[in-house]
């Protein structure tokens, strides 16, 4: 078991503007001169956590949290209709994590991301793989459009009175076909109330999905305040509806480029919202990473997924 540090604080903050209108909100933590480790929030559109860290040791490690575009606390939030979508998609995301590289005077660092965060872990490493030491990734996921598919309509099969009641959140005339288009469209409607229902009724779906997992917490993507709420779901159904703008298999295809990257990847075994299926693919293909399966893990993740991704922060920390 590796211990966990004193609570740590950001020690820095401040915004990034990336020219086009959106200002991206970021902070850092620990060491100013420590080794500089990146962490990747999830949703997409979930934001960076706000609590203080105890996973890094502060003396060693500079780390850096940031808003993904139109969520947490960066500008324009998607939560106003009027913030534009099309300014965000994963190549903007890569940009970004590009732009803030720099705007901190950063050569290299370590990337840690679980679930939309891997993906875009991934995503951006691949295209700057000289950029980064080592990766630390949780809940695989790569966006694959077969992925995407399984999460919003084939583990319906397990939870099909909580997936008919997702499918129903949509117009009677678009239940039968592309429902997260259908949902997209719902999140761009100038009524809050619409986009406050059709919110709630995706998030019901994302919470039905995990709430039997080991260590499944009811309401984990459900319970947060209304603007984050929509703005979460407002995200996820663009990414989501454009197959994050990737192309299938495109970071299995390419895993050739993490050549020399040290990576763990963890995984639970019972993560019905992302199949282990992916993380073990993954793994196949790029020889530098280790994979770790938790039998007491669904996607929530357990104790002892924490113990690992910690044990994997302090291998790397010495490098």
């Amino acid at each position: 078991m590796v211990d966990l540090y004193p609570p740590t604080s950001p020690y820095d903050s401040g915004f990034l503007d990336t020219g086009d209108g959106n200002r991206i909100y970021y902070e850092q933590l620990g060491n100013p001169e420590g080794k500089p480790a990146l962490n990747v929030h999830g949703g997409p559109g979930s934001g960076a956590a706000r609590r203080p860290t105890r996973a890094w040791d502060p003396e060693r490690y500079r780390v850096i949290r940031f808003d993904q575009r139109n969520c947490g606390r960066s500008t324009p939030h998607a939560s106003d209709p009027a913030a534009d979508m099309a300014l965000n998609t994963t190549h903007h995301l890569i940009e970004d994590m590009e732009r803030l590289r720099e705007h901190l005077g950063i050569e290299r660092w370590l990337l840690n991301g679980a679930s939309w965060g891997s993906t875009l872990a991934l995503a951006y490493a691949q295209q700057h793989p000289e950029r980064v030491t080592e990766m630390v990734v949780m809940a695989v996921t790569t966006t694959r459009r077969a992925e995407i598919d399984w999460l919003y309509r084939g583990a319906g099969r397990f939870y099909p009175e909580a997936w008919d009641r997702f499918r129903d959140g949509v117009p009677e005339n678009e239940r039968d076909g592309d429902l997260l288009t259908a949902y997209a469209r719902l999140m761009e409607n100038p009524d809050r109330a619409v986009r406050e229902k059709a919110a709630a009724d995706w998030l019901a779906w994302e919470d039905a999905v995990i709430a039997d997992e080991p260590n499944g917490v009811p309401g984990m993507y459900g319970d947060r305040e209304a603007d984050a709420r929509i703005a979460f779901v407002r995200i996820c159904a663009h990414y989501f509806s454009n197959g994050a703008w990737l192309e299938e298999d495109q970071l299995l295809r390419d895993a050739h480029k993490l050549a020399g990257i040290p990576a763990v990847l963890l995984h639970g075994r019972h993560d019905m919202g992302g199949p282990v299926q992916t993380a073990w693919e993954l793994a196949k293909v790029w020889p530098d990473a280790r994979l770790q399966i938790f039998e007491d893990s669904g996607h929530a993740g357990s104790d002892a997924m924490q113990h690992a991704a910690r044990a994997a922060i302090e291998e790397f920390k010495n490098r």
